[in-house]
């Protein structure tokens, strides 16, 4: 009966081997239709360019999108905010070795592999700003990213806003493309937290009589959490104090954003309100979270948050993400898109090809729009 019992767990342990290791077989990435286009969506970044060990994970992620431009048919790179993890601080600090002035050379350095091969928006999130005593914000996002970087960009912008100093900037702007499989796209962003007067320009576009039969995919920094709950409270950031006490920098206790909108204020007064826009980016809250609302004509609207920037180690002594970025496939349908999470960092070796995809559901699924 022992003997029987034996050979019994042998063949459910070579099973349960064999089903694993056919989980476990690398798949390079591939569209399921060839008639798909892709959208690529690059979690907050912060955690790579703020220590010099991690930079390279960010530029190994930018140069296998550059790679598979072709491959995946990519036709728009979305990135959702906090750049740097300092705007305009000299110290460094314990938050990591590179300066505000180098962090936003080594962002702006990776994204320039992309210039004139593919389209890319990035958001602007909490840590891409400064702000004073009264909440009033800036930022050096308009030093590194202007439209004349990529061409590309620069072909399909057809509406942009200023920031809070009155500068005409590219934290608030939309970008056209046409017939991508019959259908027509507004990728439009708008600046973390965005005050009402972003809230109206954005309601403005997306209410052009122009755009009505456009899909809008609306990208912010701060929207929804890893509980698919759309964030409330007043927004806040800090200021940082002149001084640092044993290595560490001060701040100040969170000021209140004046005229800031939280993520339920944006569903509220730009989203479920416009009859057109059906998609939903965000970052700033890490891990993953998805919901889908209809909006005033029924139509779904599909939220969706992935921030990658704790994995792999944490916010502090972590490599900045595992190299986490997103594929979005939109079928030739024009319903269907298929989500999935891979990370090129992992798929770089062999030894570590097994793990270069995130398979659960919350990190691969299908969402279809009416």
């Amino acid at each position: 009966m022992k003997k029987i019992f034996s050979i019994l767990l042998m063949i459910k342990v070579c099973f349960i081997f064999q089903h694993v290791s056919a989980q476990e077989a690398y798949k390079k990435p591939t569209l399921d239709h060839q008639d798909s286009w892709s959208l690529i969506m690059l979690p907050d970044p912060q955690n790579y360019v703020k220590w010099g060990r991690n930079q390279p994970i960010l530029d190994l992620m930018m140069a296998w999108i550059e790679e598979n431009i072709d491959t995946l048919n990519v036709k728009m790179v979305m990135c959702v905010g906090d750049l740097v993890e300092q705007n305009d601080i000299i110290n460094k600090g314990e938050d990591g070795n590179q300066s505000a002035q180098r962090q936003w050379e080594v962002i702006a350095q990776s994204f320039a592999k992309l210039n004139g091969k593919v389209p890319y928006i990035t958001a602007t999130g909490n840590h891409d700003y400064s702000i004073d005593r009264a909440g009033k914000r800036s930022s050096r996002f308009n030093e590194f990213f202007k439209i004349d970087n990529n061409w590309m960009n620069g072909k399909i912008i057809t509406q942009n806003s200023t920031n809070e100093a009155g500068e005409p900037t590219l934290e608030n702007s939309a970008y056209e493309m046409k017939s991508l499989n019959g259908k027509d796209y507004l990728f439009l962003t708008v600046e973390f937290a965005p005050r009402d007067t972003v809230i109206s320009w954005a309601k403005t576009i997306a209410d052009m009589e122009q755009y009505k039969n456009h899909r809008i995919v609306l990208m912010t920094h701060a929207y929804l959490n890893n509980k698919d709950e759309r964030t409330s409270g007043k927004p806040k950031w800090f200021v940082y104090e002149p001084y640092a006490i044993h290595n560490r920098i001060q701040k100040s206790p969170t000021i209140e954003l004046p005229y800031a909108n939280n993520g339920q204020q944006i569903w509220e007064k730009l989203i479920q309100p416009a009859t057109n826009i059906e998609m939903v980016l965000c970052g700033h809250i890490s891990g993953e979270g998805y919901r889908n609302d209809k909006n005033k004509a029924g139509k779904k609207v599909h939220q969706m948050l992935f921030d990658a920037q704790s994995m792999g180690g944490g916010h502090r002594n972590g490599n900045g993400g595992d190299g986490w970025l997103r594929m979005l496939e939109f079928y030739p349908d024009n319903k269907t898109v298929k989500v999935r999470t891979f990370s090129p960092f992992f798929a770089a070796s062999p030894t570590t090809q097994p793990f270069a995809w995130k398979k659960d559901s919350r990190n691969e699924f299908v969402m279809e729009f009416d």
